[in-house]
């Protein structure tokens, strides 16, 4: 609204400051402890004129106490603060004091900040010189971290001797600089500004130093480095006691100003660039008629002095006119350091000098560069005013100048002239204000998307009148004015951070004031704040001023710790004095959406808006437009407040007593409860998770009124319409509405008529009250009897409002407010609350249809409509969906796979087609990961008891727990859906797409194999199969065919997860289930033609569904498969597994020709060429080869003794079955199997399995072949036993000596390594020899050496 001075920090010890400047005996209290701050500077060069300073004033204490500086001391003193406002510099002569930014807790527990001295002493090195300007430049960080907050700050002072000094905040000296021999008269900073216009030039970086006839430019980078560069080479040589490097030159110009008599005071414009009229105007001035003009204007740094003849000057200089200088710099080191570096370094530091050795130094000052002469290109001219200061302003194209006149003079620097004048403020002090335009967030002005406007705002402190004043640029009027006391300073820096660019500053929020005014006497920093639309014209103002008004309301609303009365007067004060409709609308909306204003102060707010609107004067079409929508938003709203205001005063008076209609009505629902009451309890015991909420989320956590607004609008038709943003408000709004009555708190009817009188749709209100009872479903079951009371008493009054139920309904037809209802209740997910609603509800459509049944029909009569059979199937599909969800939110045991279970509605059901009920207990099978023999003996024990005396269903598995107890009550709700077939169908299918999804599990696999196992038709075992090989198998299996091909034996791990996607053990596992789901598929094709197709159908009350087909539909329209083709894949998955399982070398496809090759992997129902007719016997040998190296893989795996012995496996290598399959593969292969099991014996014999050999034997069909090799094996055994043991006895060796030549020669050729068991007791041996004689005839060549072999193991038994 109006300009305001905000004080944000305060002084300490500024009379103690004050003491030690003027030569008092009092010294600041940061004085003894900065001595020792941070690096320990050595202060020996100033220790001296210190001391003899204070022995001064030592000597005469009582006249130094008596007398107390008198006039405006900080006026005679050089003040500089930081553009931060965290440094603060006051020097007088030779003394300077540094306060820095501290932050202190005063009494009342706020924080506030202080400047606290941090560091003072004595500046002047060299003898008369004092200081004569000094400014503080805080230095960008270089971190990326940084936000735009300081790095360090930098303190540079400007002596009567022409030395400019660097200094950090604690007083080192980093940099002493000697670019004129003249005093130093005034020190200025220009800083990096993102432009406001794409026009605009680009201003670099500078430090200008004004002398009394030159003046000195210093490049912001170049200093920027080697102020950084300084400060870290100082710290290091203190830290490590070495000496400094040299720090490179600073580059700077300097300029001799001519033609001006005196000069006092200065600015550095920047760089600017003339345009082409402005270029040949100068020309044709300055060159006359014959002027040349340049093809482009050249670039050009302005300066302007103020002083005497003329009183304001204009300098130009061309850039690249002149090269910059690099100066000689002198650096100087205060501190203290090592004796070894101090002693090292005092040569050229000039510390501990003698004093011949200082005076040779003051001789031999550094070298000075000549200036370059710079004429002054125009002025404004006066002989009688010498100028005092000028201030440049922040968009250099103004600048104010003070003169000895009293005199402020507004200067246009783009046009060299002076546009305006002020009288009557001698010794005044000028800073001014760059105010950007406020933006509101939801403001959708056109204008919104264009750049910010600034104002520019000049400030005038006038000490000797003691105001301060703000002027509005260029031509404004004053905007404000301030009394301030007389000894006051008005600081402004007109600069901000060193060492930012365009690229550094992105993302950053420099905060910094632009003006300060520090006063003495109060000992307190204040800033001016002037609002934008100040600076605007009348009409524009009012709305800037609007905007400021809105922005005020939404700081206050957010601060929230004002009382509701001073609240409630402010924000009506506020609200009432904008004057725009449309911002007027943004602050009710604002304060709409608060949550700190109570009801009572929003209602009597917006009455007091709507009664001003409604006896304000439309000026305008468009006002009156904006009017009338502010006043329609005004009247909803308070009737909104209204309708809150009621419900809320019902809810919370005292409870009333129900009356017992309701419970005469209710009759017989309590035997349903009864019934329900287990699977209720099971329900709730299954359905209660822990669960983490936040207290204003609770649905009894109070509504607040900006909830409640937000979710009712008033539409155009003045009716009520109801807004559900989500389901956590929506029931909390239920809540607040509707709990109190179902809770028996509040009386319905009370409710309800406040409701209809508020105009709100019955629909929605129905919608409000289901939804509530459903969410809060816990509360609804703790306490059924009340809550169903209460539930049929509102149904009935919303059923009975206007608009509820039409009365051209027929009840013969279906109503859509039943309707409705139903909807809601079908698709929720809490499946007790439904049930238990739909129930009530069930009732009350009744009673509506029993009222509204003609009255020709007796009151014994019951009125019979097809609505009360809607209402008969929903609830028994609720109660169908009740146990099933009981039943899928059972917890599954600790370790078992799958996610959460899915919540299911009647309409989710509906939608998931035949198949969803079965889906989803097949999901809880895969879940609780329930074995397929304990499915089957479930189903088992329901046909068993069906068949007999049909008891209840929780009596049916007496022995069994409650899961199993669980799933049978499911089954009984649905015995079509959850038939065995089609449950194991399903879980076949669900164990395979888990797989699929992580195919390392192999038992998963392995379960669906079970699974498809236990399905009985063969139609749909078929289809499953066909399905599950197309899908998911046959890419796999064909990946693993053609890398076992590959590599040629069993691959690695890691080829196996490249190429098939799983595991070398997970491959194994997946073959042998490649091996069942053939044999399967074989077994259910050949078994189709004998079964007829099973019928598949589901319940009666389900039989709206639609949705996708089940699997076991699917499964049924699968066409047939090519038995050879199934055969042929069988084959080749076999050789597979049992390569892998036995680790052996094949290439498997190297044993089919190129038709059988040619048929892998093609699609089993397509017929494909097969092999046939004899093989190529090389071909067969290959076969034989692997069948054979199998079965001595296999007699190898049985009879290892590392492996522990307990039952026989059904699978892995150590499996029974081997083989037989081996055997069955011979045939398919063309390989004799009578081979084979010749091969299988010796392997036994030799494994020393003489009672498994003899097994298999009485199925060898050649013995002459199998006599001959097993009287092999039983002379290495007998060789062993005689001529290989180490201990032999005496029997042995006369019994070697009395066998026949011709037996002893063969067997010492026998070689007894050959067997993998040689040493078998001698009775198994005789025993071998007693079958070789029965098999050998009399007639074969070698049964004459069987005998001589039976006469020797007898003899040796005999022995032994």
């Amino acid at each position: 609204m109006s300009c305001s001075l905000l004080e944000f920090c305060r002084l300490q010890e500024l009379k103690t400051v004050r003491d030690y400047l003027s030569h008092g005996q009092t010294e600041p209290a940061e004085k003894n402890q900065t001595a020792e701050n941070e690096l320990a500077w050595d202060t020996s060069d100033w220790e001296t004129a210190w001391e003899s300073d204070k022995s001064k004033e030592q000597e005469a204490p009582s006249v130094v106490e008596a007398k107390e500086p008198s006039g405006p001391w900080l006026q005679d003193c050089v003040v500089s603060l930081s553009p931060c406002s965290d440094l603060l510099v006051v020097a007088q002569e030779q003394k300077a004091v540094f306060l820095s930014a501290k932050w202190q807790t005063d009494d009342s527990g706020k924080e506030e900040m202080t400047l606290a001295v941090s560091w003072s002493g004595i500046l002047s090195t060299e003898e008369g010189e004092c200081v004569s300007s000094t400014i503080c430049i805080p230095l960008a960080s270089q971190k990326r971290s940084s936000t735009g907050r300081p790095d360090w700050t930098c303190v540079v002072v400007g002596f009567t001797s022409g030395y400019v000094r660097f200094y950090t905040e604690s007083g080192v000296l980093l940099l002493a600089q000697l670019l004129h021999e003249d005093p130093v008269i005034r020190l200025k900073c220009r800083t990096y500004e993102i432009p406001r216009h794409p026009g605009v030039t680009e201003q670099h970086e500078e430090l200008s130093i004004l002398y009394p006839a030159a003046l000195v430019t210093i490049d912001g980078f170049s200093l920027f480095q080697s102020l950084r560069a300084c400060r870290n080479q100082v710290a290091r040589a203190a830290a490590a006691g070495s000496e400094m490097i040299q720090p490179p030159p600073l580059a700077y110009k300097k300029w001799a100003l001519q033609d001006m008599d005196n000069i006092v005071d200065h600015c550095s414009v920047g760089v600017m660039t003339l345009n082409v009229f402005d270029q040949m105007k100068n020309a044709s001035v300055l060159g006359g008629f014959n002027a040349s003009v340049k093809g482009s204007p050249p670039a050009m740094s302005q300066y302007v002095t103020v002083g005497g003849g003329p009183y304001t000057g204009f300098y130009y200089a061309v850039e690249g006119s002149t090269q910059p200088l690099l100066s000689h710099v002198a650096l100087a080191v205060a501190s203290k350091l090592t004796s070894a570096l101090f002693s090292a370094a005092s040569g050229w530091l000039g510390w501990n000098k003698n004093k011949n050795e200082v005076e040779s130094a003051q001789k031999h000052r550094p070298k000075v560069e000549p200036a370059t002469p710079l004429g002054i290109r125009f002025g404004l001219p006066d002989s009688r005013r010498h100028g005092e200061s000028i201030c440049l302003s922040p968009c250099n194209t103004l600048a104010g100048v003070t003169d000895d006149f009293g005199r402020v003079t507004l200067l246009d620097l783009n046009r060299g002239i002076a546009v305006r004048m002020w009288k009557g403020y001698r010794d005044a002090q000028l800073g001014w204000l760059h105010v950007p335009e406020e933006q509101v967030g939801r403001e959708s002005s056109p204008s919104a998307s264009r750049p910010r406007r600034h104002a520019l705002f000049l400030v005038i402190y006038a000490p000797r009148r003691g105001i301060l004043e703000i002027w509005a640029m260029q031509y404004g009027p004053r905007v404000g004015a301030f009394t301030v006391g007389k000894h006051c300073r008005l600081l402004y820096a007109g600069y901000r951070l060193l060492g930012v660019n365009s690229v550094t500053s992105q993302g950053w929020k420099i905060h910094t004031h632009q003006v300060c005014l520090l006063d003495p006497i109060t000992e307190a920093l204040r800033t001016v704040n002037v609002p934008f639309h100040l600076a605007l014209s009348d009409k524009k103002s009012e709305g800037a001023k609007d905007m400021h008004l809105l922005k005020k309301l939404t700081t206050m609303l957010k601060s929230g710790d004002m009382e509701p009365d001073i609240l409630e007067s402010e924000v009506k004060a506020l609200l009432l004095d904008i004057k725009n409709s449309s911002i007027q609308k943004q602050a009710l909306e604002s304060l709409l959406s608060n949550k700190n204003v109570p009801v009572l102060c929003l209602t009597n707010i917006i009455r007091a808006l709507l009664n001003a609107l409604q006896q304000q004067d439309f000026c305008s079409t468009d006002a009156k437009l904006e009017d009338t929508v502010l006043l329609q938003l005004c009247s909803s709203q308070l009737e909104l407040l209204q309708l809150y205001t009621d419900i809320h005063h019902v809810s919370t008076a005292a409870a009333f007593e129900g009356d017992s209609e309701a419970l005469d009505t209710l009759e017989g629902i309590e035997g349903e409860l009864s019934r329900l009451n287990p699977t209720l309890q099971r329900y709730i015991k299954f359905n209660s998770r822990p669960s983490v909420s936040f207290v204003q989320d609770a649905p009894d956590a109070p509504l607040p009124v900006q909830a409640f607004l937000l979710q009712i609008e008033c539409a155009e038709d003045g009716q009520l319409k109801l807004i559900q943003r989500s389901e956590a408000e929506w029931t909390q709004l239920g809540s607040f509405v509707f709990w109190g009555c179902l809770c028996g708190k509040s009386p319905p009817h009370k409710i309800c008529d406040k409701l209809q009188q508020a105009g709100i749709n019955p629909p929605q209100l129905l919608s409000l009250l289901l939804g509530v009872c459903l969410q809060r479903e816990k509360e609804m079951i703790q306490n059924p009897t009340e809550c169903f009371k209460n539930l049929y008493a509102l149904l009935v009054l919303l059923s009975n409002m206007e608009g509820a139920i039409e009365e051209t309904w027929d009840s013969q037809s279906v109503s859509p407010w039943w309707q409705q209802a139903r909807n809601i209740l079908v698709q929720s997910h809490n499946s007790a609350a439904a049930l238990l609603a739909a129930l009530v509800a069930h009732r009350a459509a009744k009673a509506s249809i029993n009222s509204r049944a003609d009255s020709k029909l007796q009151s014994e009569w019951e009125a019979v409509s097809l609505e009360l059979e809607h209402w008969v199937v929903c609830v028994r599909q609720l109660e169908d969906v009740l146990v099933l969800q009981t039943l899928l939110l059972m917890t599954p045991i600790a370790g078992s796979v799958g996610g959460p279970a899915v919540p299911c509605s009647v309409k989710t059901l509906l939608e998931g087609g035949s198949g969803g009920i079965t889906d989803n207990v097949s999901k809880w099978v895969f879940r609780h990961n329930l074995a397929p023999e304990q499915l089957k003996e479930i189903f088992q024990k329901m046909e068993d008891k069906e068949e007999g005396a049909g008891d209840e269903v929780s009596n049916i598995l007496e022995n069994t727990d409650e899961t199993a107890e669980l799933l049978v009550a499911v089954c009984k709700r649905f015995p079509h859906s959850l038939s065995p077939n089609l449950l194991f169908a399903h879980c076949c299918w669900e164990y395979v797409v888990q797989w699929n999804k992580d195919p390392e599990e192999g038992a998963h696999l392995c379960q669906a194999m079970e699974h498809l196992k236990l399905v009985s038709s063969p139609h749909i075992q078929l289809g499953i199969c066909t399905m599950m090989w197309s899908t998911f198998i046959v890419k796999r299996f064909s990946a693993a065919a053609f890398l076992i091909e590959k590599v040629g034996k069993a691959p690695k791990d890691r080829l196996c997860r490249r190429d098939v996607g799983m595991g070398d053990k997970a491959l194994t596992s997946f073959l042998g289930c490649c091996v069942q789901l053939l044999q399967i598929l074989m077994e259910a094709d050949a078994a189709v033609a004998e079964v007829p197709p099973p019928k598949l159908s589901v319940e009666e009350v389900w039989c709206g569904a639609e949705g996708p087909a089940s699997i076991a539909e699917l499964a049924m329209e699968q066409k047939g498969v090519h038995y050879p083709l199934v055969q042929h894949h069988c084959l080749l998955a076999t050789l597979l597994h049992a390569a892998l399982t036995f680790t052996l070398k094949v290439k498997p496809l190297s044993l089919f020709d190129s038709k059988g090759k040619n048929a892998f992997f093609r699609d089993l129902t397509t017929i494909q060429l097969m092999p046939s007719g004899d093989m190529d016997p090389g071909l067969v040998l290959l076969r034989q080869e692997f069948l054979l190296r199998v079965l001595t893989a296999w007699v190898q795996h049985i009879d290892d003794t590392s492996v522990p012995r307990t039952l026989p496996p059904t699978s892995g290598p150590r499996a029974d079955w081997w083989p037989s399959l081996c055997m069955d593969l011979g045939g398919p292969l063309q390989v004799n199997p009578d081979i084979l099991r010749r091969h299988l014996v010796c392997q036994l014999y030799s494994q020393g399995l003489d009672q498994r050999a003899e097994e298999v034997m009485l199925e060898v069909e050649d013995k002459d072949v199998l006599g001959s090799q097993l009287l092999m094996i039983t002379g290495q055994r007998l060789s062993y036993s005689l001529l290989h043991v180490q201990n032999q006895t005496q029997p042995a060796m006369e019994l070697l000596a009395r066998l026949p030549p011709t037996l002893c020669t063969w067997l010492k050729a026998m070689d007894p390594s050959e067997l993998q068991c040689p040493l078998v007791p001698l009775p198994q041996t005789s025993k071998l020899v007693g079958h070789l004689i029965e098999m050998l005839p009399e007639n074969h060549a070698q049964y004459s050496l069987a005998l001589h072999l039976l006469e020797a193991v007898d003899a040796l038994t005999m022995e032994e």
